[in-house]
């Protein structure tokens, strides 16, 4: 376990907040797709929250990024405020994308703050495998609610990630993209050859589980999908 220090809480969408924490000069080793847990200093309840950025953007800037949802609002996390210190452990977690990639397209799936470990595990992918494809279906509540989504959509501009997203709940009639909870109608559209895809899940329970049984129902191989949902004690 270490004690660091929080140096910006930014809002990542209007119900997640980006935390970006100060490494104080002493690496973090960890693989994309990992996590850490998390206590403000001195006690306090310890939650896991997945790394929202790659292993190396985190050697590059010598801090780390966590997102984590606000369900309450901002009284949610009355310890995350610039300057104040935490306790970190880990990193820990078997999600997480693999030293080598054998195959010629990837697909991530995440709804909420699955996002995390996506983002960590794509920038990773897209620094040592640019010549691979890379896709993602993201889903969302609302259509204010979708973190990263400039940096998400700047990849799909430059040909580097094929995007899609869809909401569940917005009725707001602005929102021109997809609706509804990802099924196997998203899969159809995004999932271009199964046999030849790895896949990663991560979100909420029903989430993965559907996406899971959707995937391999649509050909994928039972070891080319990898899973994460929300497990007690994780940021939901």
């Amino acid at each position: 376990m270490r004690t660091v220090q929080l140096t910006r809480v930014d809002a990542a969408s209007t119900r997640q907040r980006l935390l970006t924490v100060d490494l104080g000069g002493k690496a973090l080793a960890y693989l994309p797709g990992q996590a850490v847990w998390v206590a403000p200093h001195g006690g306090g309840d310890r939650r896991l929250y997945s790394i929202a950025c790659s292993p190396e953007r985190a050697a590059e800037t010598g801090t780390i990024q966590l997102l984590i949802a606000l369900e309450g609002g901002p009284e949610d996390l009355p310890w995350a405020v610039p300057g104040s210190r935490i306790d970190l452990d880990g990193p820990v977690g078997t999600f997480t994308f693999p030293a080598s990639l054998d195959h010629p397209r990837v697909l991530f799936v995440a709804g909420g703050t699955g996002i995390a470990p996506v983002r960590s595990m794509l920038d990773h992918a897209l620094r040592h495998h640019p010549a691979r494809r890379f896709a993602l279906l993201y889903s969302a509540r609302r259509s204010d609610e979708f973190a990263f989504v400039d940096e998400l959509r700047a990849h799909a501009r430059a040909g580097r990630l094929e995007l899609h997203q869809t909401v569940t709940r917005d009725d707001d009639g602005s929102w021109e993209g997809r609706r509804g909870r990802i099924g196997l109608d998203h899969f159809q559209v995004v999932l271009h050859d199964p046999a030849a895809t790895l896949c990663f899940v991560c979100g909420p329970p029903s989430l993965v589980s559907d996406s899971v049984a959707t995937l391999r129902t649509l050909g994928v191989p039972t070891e080319a999908v990898r899973a994460e949902g929300w497990a007690l004690g994780r940021d939901e």
